[in-house]
């Protein structure tokens, strides 16, 4: 390989000494020089074991090791492989990645909202058997994993949405419909119930049934929002009030997944808003009385609004950087195929993209899984700009506390307003 790569540079030094045009053609021969020292770098990294990085958060670590081990075994003879999981967040992927692509993971899983991003920034390898997985998959799971025709990822969860868990020991069916009978429930038990108002992913429940509109804007970066609007059946204001409301009944509490979880485990907390990754910890704490459901509807402008969400997917990505980037592939595929999926279901609850492991008997008798799916009607996928998350977070914060300031409802619709579709870097 050296000696073509010398016998390359000597001819067009030749060649630029005797021809016109030097210029262009030791433009070529340099392009020429560095596609062989690439080849030459590829065939020195597939001579030797292959290593593989892997992202993942550590919950998942155990189970993915019996991926893992399964891989090995399925390609022995082939190639001797190091792969090493890392710990990293799903949440993070994105940002950890296009931090440094160069220095990221080969294999990694993240939520369908970031993979706009990564195409974009050119991080991530395309599907190259994208017929074989989107035919295995569930159609809106391959079309969160795509952008245009083009397969980026592979689908691995369907259930990256949230819904209604709550303790049968204190809910009926009935109860559960709306959020004002269980307030009242929860009121008269002097227990609460939990929702993470300072999270914009799960503020949207508050908006998206109302009939006001928000999304982004085909730059790919800015929103567009009215929930601000002063017209129409619903305005920006009765929203506000709505939650207002809500946060001055004692049963309710604004609390993250850590303290959504210690309240179920203590006792205090008997329903919250969350998703099938807590599935685990609250079957253990309610055992056999642990139900969930599509979330409730909440009183606004004096009707019944069902309460709409995100839903979302998650997926493998491969680095389009990685050194070993078909064995990451092969990887990538391994972890999603249908026997792991059915493997991450039995051993961490969630619940399946793969069209046969998802029409499973056992999937359908988890009620986590069926929330998530009976959700998924009043849901849309994540699709937002940068500029979405720090108003929705202060404003989510405020109404919880009370709008302790006595701030004008409508000027605080506007001001949440002016910063969601605000120009990226204003």
């Amino acid at each position: 390989m050296k000696r073509k790569i010398l016998a390359v540079i000597m001819m067009m030094t030749v060649l630029c000494m005797t021809l016109a045009g030097c210029g262009n053609t030791a433009q070529t021969a340099t392009q020429e020089t560095a596609e062989l020292q690439a080849d030459e770098a590829t065939e020195a990294t597939d001579s030797g074991v292959v290593e593989l990085t892997v992202w993942a958060e550590e919950a998942n670590w155990e189970m993915l090791n019996k991926m893992i081990d399964s891989f090995k075994e399925k390609y022995a003879g082939e190639a001797e492989f190091e792969i090493t999981l890392v710990q990293e967040a799903d949440a993070n992927t994105k940002d950890v990645l296009l931090g440094d692509i160069y220095a990221g993971a080969d294999v990694f899983p993240f939520a369908d909202d970031q993979l706009n991003s990564m195409v974009a920034a050119g991080a991530l390898a395309p599907v190259p058997n994208a017929d074989e997985v989107k035919a295995a998959n569930l159609e809106d799971a391959v079309a969160a994993s795509s952008v245009g025709d083009v397969l980026y990822a592979y689908p691995m969860t369907a259930d990256n949405g949230f819904f209604m868990y709550y303790d049968k020991n204190y809910f009926t069916e009935e109860d559960v419909k709306t959020l004002d009978g269980m307030l009242a429930v929860a009121e008269a038990a002097g227990k609460q119930i939990t929702m993470d108002w300072s999270s914009g992913w799960y503020l949207y429940a508050f908006f998206g049934g109302t009939g006001l509109e928000f999304g982004i804007n085909e730059d790919g970066v800015t929103n567009y929002c009215n929930w601000n609007s002063t017209e129409g059946a619903i305005k920006g204001v009765d929203i506000a009030q709505a939650m207002l409301d809500i946060a001055a009944s004692p049963a309710f509490v604004n609390k993250g997944d850590v303290d959504f979880l210690a309240g179920i485990q203590d006792g205090s907390v008997i329903a919250g808003v969350s998703g099938v990754w807590n599935e685990v910890e609250v079957r253990k704490a309610w055992g056999d009385n642990y139900g969930a459901v599509k979330l409730p509807t909440y009183t606004c402008a004096g009707q019944q609004v069902q309460m709409t969400s995100f839903k979302g997917y998650k997926m493998m990505g491969v680095n389009y950087y990685s050194k070993h980037k078909d064995w990451a592939l092969k990887l990538a595929d391994w972890f999603t195929n249908e026997e792991n999926q059915n493997l991450r279901f039995e051993e961490r609850s969630q619940g399946p993209s793969n069209k046969n492991a998802a029409a499973s008997e056992e999937v359908k008798k988890v009620p986590a899984i069926q929330a998530v799916i009976a959700q998924s009607e009043y849901g849309v996928l994540q699709r937002v700009g940068n500029t979405y998350w720090a108003p929705l977070t202060e404003f989510g914060n405020n109404m919880a506390a009370g709008n302790p300031k006595g701030t004008d409802l409508q000027e605080l619709m506007d001001v949440m307003v002016a910063d969601v579709t605000a120009s990226v870097g204003q």
